[in-house]
């Protein structure tokens, strides 16, 4: 049995949602997947909560190979820009815990993050962080968080090795 089943964690029963970037292609340590890390975890996520899910997608998608991504969102991280996405999420008003999922790009969460974040109003939410990354952890994205999720509870994160997103369920069953 596992630990989520023997203690009823203090989230369930709270409308949630996860608001997540996730991105396929070549991945640091992993070489090709069809499906990215962190989207691979949002799903343990749901799977653990119900929660909704919403995908955040770059309208011109990063590059597939490695090298060249990491070049197109460092650009974009020093030039601060917002890139167009494919949707956008209009609001947040119908629930009371956002988990918030991203890969760690430079020591924060990608661009394409915070065009979506930035149009949302956080007053009042519970704002559950987690990232996947091959070394940075967290990074800074708990404080970035602060900045872009203004008026929510920003909570401990959860930081998984993509390389290890496959194998992450019980960390992320323990961390719900």
């Amino acid at each position: 049995m596992s630990l989520f089943n023997k203690k009823k964690s203090q989230y369930v029963g709270k409308k949630s949602i996860i608001i997540y970037f996730s991105r396929a292609d070549e991945n640091y340590a992993v070489g090709y997947i069809t499906k990215g890390n962190t989207e691979v975890v949002a799903e343990y996520i749901r799977d653990l909560t119900s929660a909704d899910m919403f995908k955040v997608e770059r309208k011109i998608p990063y590059a597939k190979d490695y090298n060249t991504c990491i070049r197109e969102a460092q650009e974009e991280q020093q030039k601060n820009e917002r890139p167009e996405l494919v949707a956008t999420l209009d609001n947040i008003d119908d629930y009371e815990v956002v988990y918030v999922g991203a890969p760690v790009y430079w020591g924060y969460v990608p661009q394409p993050m915070v065009t979506q974040l930035e149009k949302l109003n956080f007053e009042g939410k519970i704002v559950r962080p987690f990232t996947t990354h091959e070394g940075s952890g967290l990074g800074s994205i708990p404080s970035q968080l602060k900045t872009l999720c203004k008026g929510a509870t920003i909570e401990s994160g959860l930081a998984i090795r993509g390389a290890d997103a496959h194998s992450s369920k019980n960390r992320v069953e323990d961390w719900v």
